[in-house]
Parts: structure tokens; sequence; C-alpha cells
């Protein structure tokens, strides 16, 4: 069904851009979404068309036409889901490395969205045809909890608590390296690389503000295991923080550079054997806490790290004490 909105812009409104207004009524997931809008044709001012960057006037008049989802374009496959919650609104669930969250350029099968269409085939339509129901990502090559919306009304509470930074999101990795202090926080802004821009960075012309607290939870002899908070999702962050900070995450080779190659250690050294079959990341999403969208309680979830990590730390030489 098509949704409809009318605003008319307040007598004492401060003059602001068009997308920037919609996006403070709080119906659209993403300023992302109000520029589709905008570009469709779907947003009139005053009866006639509009751009996203249009500087507004008291009084004037905002019509907005949100069509209907897109039919669902990404083939559901039956592939084996580790719900750790389900409800009428939202599932958790606790993804596996290896796995891509949504179809893109290179993954059109094999992705989380191709197994929750097929599990619940009633997903969220806002994130678009190839997305349903993701509020949020984690990469590939990480593992761990993963909120998704069932409905649009989900899907809208969830991504305001993501944009308010009031979801709860703790991960456990293993970085190179010994940090000097015990705990810490990263407060330096993200974005495209200013050369590869397949890469983020904190040396970026545009950077968005990104925050990553850690805290040590064990130190080996060439490693570290850190828990992260996050206060911001920005992507990559973490990769990008810890890397930047000297102290890349285990199996990282696309920030960690040749460090996490381990060449730097002997061929048969303990660690460089118990890291040599690690195919992913370090890192794991162990916590996820957030309001539920409909009875507004509080939930929180809790997953262990998978065994073949917990192998690997097993496996690492204790650090010793001077």
């Amino acid at each position: 069904m098509q949704a409809v909105f009318d605003w008319v812009v307040p007598e004492a409104e401060e003059t602001d851009r068009l997308d920037k207004f919609l996006l403070a009524t709080g119906r659209f997931v993403s300023r992302h979404q109000i520029q589709k809008l905008i570009e469709n044709g779907s947003v009139r001012v005053d009866g006639g068309p509009t751009k996203a960057s249009s500087r507004l006037r008291p009084l004037q008049r905002i019509h907005v036409e949100v069509p209907p989802p897109a039919p669902m374009e990404t083939l559901a496959e039956s592939i084996p889901l580790d719900v750790v919650h389900e409800d009428e609104d939202l599932l958790v669930v606790n993804k596996p490395a290896g796995m891509v969250v949504h179809p893109a350029a290179g993954h059109t099968r094999d992705t989380l969205v191709n197994a929750l269409l097929f599990h619940c085939r009633d997903l969220s339509g806002i994130g678009g045809t190839i997305r349903p129901g993701i509020v949020h990502r984690l990469d590939k090559q990480t593992s761990g909890l993963l909120v998704v919306a069932k409905g649009d009304m989900a899907h809208l509470a969830l991504s305001k608590q993501f944009k308010a930074h009031s979801i709860l999101r703790e991960y456990v990795g293993l970085v190179h390296g010994s940090p000097a202090d015990e705990s810490g926080c990263v407060d330096e802004p993200i974005g495209r690389h200013v050369t590869e821009r397949k890469k983020m960075s904190t040396r970026t012309r545009k950077g968005r503000h990104a925050v990553t607290h850690w805290k040590t939870e064990r130190r080996f002899q060439n490693f570290t295991l850190l828990r992260f908070t996050l206060q911001t999702g920005r992507t990559h962050q973490i990769r990008v923080h810890m890397a930047e900070q000297g102290h890349p995450i285990a199996g990282d080779l696309v920030y960690g550079g040749k460090r996490t190659r381990l060449n730097h250690l002997p061929t048969t050294h303990p660690d460089r054997k118990a890291l040599a079959g690690l195919d992913r990341f370090f890192l794991h999403a162990e916590q996820l806490g957030f309001e539920h969208p409909r009875s507004g309680a509080r939930l929180r979830f809790s997953c262990p790290l998978p065994a073949e990590l917990e192998a690997i730390l097993e496996s690492l030489t204790p650090r010793t004490e001077t």
C-alpha cells in the first residue's frame, strides 16, 4: 500500500535542506531513501518538483507519496540459520563468518538475505528488493549477532535506535601486539580512503564521526584479546581504528598489511601455527541489546566465540609477566 504524508514548514522554522527536514520527521529510514523518492518525483513542494538540496521557506507545503515496496527479486534459498530469537516483529541471528549479509555485485546467492527470505518470507521492504529487513550489517568475515526487521514498523524503530546510538554492540577481537593501556577510546572520523576507494580510513576528505571503546580481556605473547563497544557504527570501524592504532585485527589482510601475514614470526613459532588456518577475521559480535520496537522492553542477547576462535586462544603463547 502506498503511504502519503503532508507537512507544512513551520513559520518559525529555520531554513533547512529538504532532505534534512524530511529525515527529521522520523518517517524515513535514511537520507538515501529520501533522495531516491525525490529523484523519482515522489516528493513535491508547493505542488512542484524539487531537489534534495532545496532550501525550505516557512509555510511551504511538502507532499510525499511513498510507493509500496517493489516485489522481492532476491531468490529464497534453504540455507541453515542460527536463530537466537524470533517474534512477530524481528529476528536475531548469529551470522557465521564467510556469509555475506545481502546480495551485491559478485554475491547474488548464499547470502543472509537469501536464507531469511526462505525462513520467514515477510521481511520489511524498506531496505529495497535486495536488502529486505536489513537494519545493520556485519562484514563477510565477521561472525556474530545481527537483528533483522520483519516489518516496516520494526525497521523504522530499530533504525532510529541505531541513529541515536542507543543500541548495545559489543565485539570480541584478537589484535596484533600489546596495547600499552588496559582500556581506551578511539575517536577518529572514518570515510573513504583518499586513493584506495575500496578501503576506509581516518585519513579522509569526508569523514563521519566514529567512536570505538575498547578494553583488554586477555594478553598473550604476540597478541591481545580485546572487547570493543561501538558508540557509532561506521563501515569497517573496528578494523580501521585498530589498524591505525598499530594493532590490526588478526586475519585482516586488508587493513593489517604485512604484519597479519605473520612473516615476522619464525615458521616454527606456535603462534604462527595457531593462526595458519585462520581464513576469517578474529572478530565476533558477541553482545547485542536494543529496545523492542513494539513492547518497548529492553532486550539483550549474547553468543560465545565460535569454536575455531576459542581453539586459537587455547593455542597461543601466554604472556610472560616480568
